[in-house]
């Protein structure tokens, strides 16, 4: 019954958004307030588990939320992600703007935190896609979904894929192999499916696009202002993102190779190496446009992350209200009883408990981890090469992230779409991620 209270409750969230248009925030509680009751979790216990885990979301990324979003606020009033636009379409031309969007973020940045990879990518997804067509919006929110996960699951060190291995005791270096070329392939190939999904009636801009109005104000007004020359050069403008990433990817790599203390953690901390960016960003915005254009810029990200962070902490209390109902053991059960099944089999069976497990508690790595720890006790009865097992956890890890998502929400609101229009790009481009690199991962269990 709590497997069937849970897919009523995930139902529930998207009934009330898209059928009955209640705002997002009011759903996530409904539908937490539903599963808790009916799951037998208790009256205390429901009401503690929403607040521990809408806490327990804002503790690991609130600062990063808000340090991001303000970063891209006032990059974009000063004109650096125009800038970087205009280098990157003169660069790569417009058409080929998502696939490179999608490789560097699943080869270039998977060291880096999801939803700091989508606070800062999404601003440059969003003013590049004007200049791809009318379907460009949806092309590049799918190509940066598809990008950032591939790399999370795949590419060391993503966070899933160092939980993989970690777990199921396989080597970094062996699975580096696998899935530094699984990753990228599967990005790109799905980029290039839904493309063609953007040729019929798919997209409708009416009811799939949702823009904040402060932020299409502030973009209107520096169209209206369009003037490069007093922008400093592009590295410069770029350094308020770059310095973050580079802090943050060294001190991934010197923790994965054993050089650790406590200057590298703390020079590595994502909230310390986001609140250097956003001091940069805010002294380049007032060498650039002045103090009262700096200021009308933190009100507009103020404005925007306040919004975000409600959301993605309500969508951390539904995934709370999840785990406290016991869902995985009930999912564990499905697996420990094919401990002898064929090669094809273990491996869709690792798949199909990963995705169950992310369709469930709505967090891909919680999902990854929770499958790998699932499987790990019968691994040495499988007939399968750990490294395939562990894929196959991966690919099914992805599959179809929605509105028990944080990173849903997140995803939403930075790339202006409706709760249809996110269903549609994010939910729909980690399915087809999912479901391209599941063959894949069972031929290379064939031949391994």
């Amino acid at each position: 019954m709590v497997a069937l209270h849970t897919a009523i409750a995930i139902v529930l969230v998207i009934a009330l958004i898209i059928k009955f248009k209640v705002d997002p925030v009011i759903s996530l509680v409904l539908a937490s307030l539903y599963l808790g009751l009916t799951s037998g979790i208790g009256l205390e216990k429901t009401i503690t588990s929403i607040t521990g885990g809408f806490g327990e979301i804002m503790a690991e990324v609130g600062l990063l939320i808000g340090f991001g979003v303000l970063i891209g606020s006032l990059l974009h009033a000063t004109g650096a992600f125009r800038k970087l636009v205009t280098a990157l379409v003169n660069g790569v031309g417009a058409k080929r703007m998502p696939y490179a969007l999608t490789l560097a973020l699943s080869t270039i940045f998977p060291s880096i935190y999801v939803d700091v990879q989508v606070v800062l990518a999404a601003p440059v997804a969003r003013s590049s896609s004007r200049f791809i067509g009318k379907h460009g919006l949806p092309w590049m929110s799918a190509a940066m979904g598809a990008g950032i996960f591939c790399g999370y699951v795949f590419v060391v060190p993503g966070l899933a894929a160092i939980s993989i291995c970690g777990l199921l005791g396989i080597p970094l270096g062996k699975w580096l192999l696998f899935g530094l070329v699984l990753g990228p392939l599967t990005a790109c190939l799905s980029t290039i499916i839904f493309r063609q999904l953007l040729r019929g009636n798919y997209w409708n801009p009416e009811t799939d696009e949702e823009h904040d109005e402060a932020v299409l104000a502030q973009e209107a007004s520096l169209e209206a202002e369009h003037d490069d020359s007093g922008v400093p050069p592009l590295l410069v403008c770029l350094m308020p993102i770059l310095i973050p990433l580079v802090l943050i990817a060294s001190g991934a790599f010197c923790q994965l190779f054993g050089y650790e203390n406590s200057v590298v953690r703390f020079l590595g901390d994502a909230n310390l190496a986001l609140f250097l960016g956003l001091l940069g960003a805010f002294l380049l915005a007032r060498r650039t446009i002045g103090t009262e254009q700096t200021h009308e810029a933190m009100s507009s990200g103020f404005h925007t992350s306040g919004e975000i962070l409600l959301i993605t902490g309500i969508g951390g209390s539904l995934g709370e209200i999840i785990k406290a109902t016991g869902l995985a053991k009930v999912l564990g059960g499905l697996f420990s009883a094919d401990a002898g099944a064929p090669v094809l089999l273990s491996i869709l069976l690792a798949w199909i408990i990963a995705a169950l497990m992310h369709l469930a508690i709505g967090s891909v790595s919680v999902a990854a981890i929770t499958a790998s720890g699932i499987i790990a006790p019968i691994l040495g009865q499988i007939e399968v090469n750990p490294i395939a097992i562990g894929l196959a956890i991966a690919s099914g890890a992805l599959f179809a992230l929605q509105v028990n998502s944080n990173f849903f929400w997140m995803f939403k609101t930075l790339m202006g779409l409706s709760t249809k229009g996110a269903l549609k790009t994010m939910t729909m481009i980690t399915v087809i991620s999912s479901l391209v690199s599941l063959p894949m991962v069972m031929g290379l269990g064939l031949v391994m």
